[in-house]
């Protein structure tokens, strides 16, 4: 095979290519004045209107019944909203050493989140895992990170961009641009939820929609502030090297965990694809609401990187579990990879 051929078969997400757009259109054409209060205004709306859509297309039957199998939920709930952030606690003294504050909060950010859902379904079902079990694994992650992740980020925040996040102002633009929403997408999830699976398309383009508005937001009130005059490649190539050892470290402790504790081999893959990821659309949102307006750009950028990584990881761990378990040729995982960021929502 070519090496050209090999490249085409990388599964980078063509929405990463859009968010990186966004930002060089920053860059070039940020938001100042009474346009940069628009948008301001604008992008609480965009914030509210994605999680209530979260809201109106999750099944919380689905839910229910995944709870039953407790031992497996139990796992990757705690290496989500545990394991992830001891590995960030423990790596954020040496970061703030060798990286501006905001950029070495972030990296801690990232490990604060909840999972994925349409990544760590698709990558599962990709290796023969427990499907069902991962639907209600990544749902659940979604509902509790709603609460379970700013009150991580209030219980961390100790120093740099994270000292600013507790206060009461912060905590009411959680409940009123967050949950609120969401909680009101689930009441009306009776009403207009089918017509939503209907129009996939339209919830699609909402979702990346508001995700790219967030991160344009966040990247033009950065360059006005002049925050980016703060980084180099050095920095940049730091927080990738550390979003490779976070990811590493936690692949590597649930594939010990799930044969130490002798869960089937389905169970075993669900658990790695599962509490692996951590959620771009979920995190981004949040960061423009829980931290300031300059530093915004710098804490997400370690979740942009993170993203990419994980994806390409999993892509490839995926492939060899699918090679193990079929006869002929293995599934073209580029290929699925790409039929699911044409159906999913950003970063899921």
């Amino acid at each position: 095979m070519s090496f050209k051929s090999r490249l085409s078969r990388i599964p980078v997400d063509r929405f990463l290519l859009a968010l990186i757009a966004a930002v060089a259109i920053a860059a070039f054409f940020p938001a100042r004045g009474q346009a940069a209060e628009a948008l301001d205004w604008i992008t609480f709306g965009a914030i509210a209107l994605l999680f209530f859509l979260y809201g109106a297309r999750l099944s919380p039957q689905s839910v229910w019944q995944g709870l039953l199998h407790w031992r497996l939920q139990g796992i990757i709930f705690l290496t989500t909203f545990a394991l992830f952030p001891l590995i960030g606690l423990a790596a954020h003294p040496v970061a703030e050493r060798i990286l501006p504050p905001e950029l070495a909060f972030g990296l801690l950010f990232v490990t604060l989140l909840p999972s994925t859902v349409q990544s760590s379904i698709a990558f599962t079902s990709i290796a023969g895992g427990n499907v069902p079990a991962a639907i209600t694994s990544a749902s659940l992650s979604n509902i509790l990170g709603i609460v379970v992740t700013p009150a991580l980020v209030v219980l961390t925040a100790s120093s740099g961009a994270g000292s600013d996040v507790f206060s009461l102002a912060a905590i009411e633009k959680i409940a009123l641009q967050l949950l609120a929403p969401f909680l009101l997408g689930q009441l009306c999830r009776p009403l207009i939820g089918n017509w939503l699976l209907r129009h996939k398309p339209l919830t699609n383009l909402v979702d990346r929609g508001s995700i790219l508005l967030i991160v344009y937001a966040a990247f033009s009130e950065g360059v006005v502030s002049g925050v980016w005059h703060q980084l180099g490649a050095g920095e940049i190539a730091i927080v990738v090297v550390a979003d490779i050892v976070i990811l590493g470290l936690v692949l590597a402790a649930t594939h010990f965990a799930g044969a130490k504790l002798s869960f089937s081999r389905e169970d075993r893959i669900t658990i790695l694809f599962c509490g692996s990821k951590k959620s771009m659309a979920t995190g981004i949102p949040m960061a423009g609401i829980l931290f300031p307006g300059p530093t915004v750009a710098l804490v997400v950028l370690p979740l942009m990187l993170f993203h990419q990584i994980q994806l390409f990881a999993c892509a490839v761990i995926a492939q060899r579990y699918a090679s193990r378990r079929v006869i002929g040729p293995a599934p073209d995982v580029a290929e699925i990879f790409a039929k699911e960021q044409e159906t999913a929502s950003p970063g899921k």
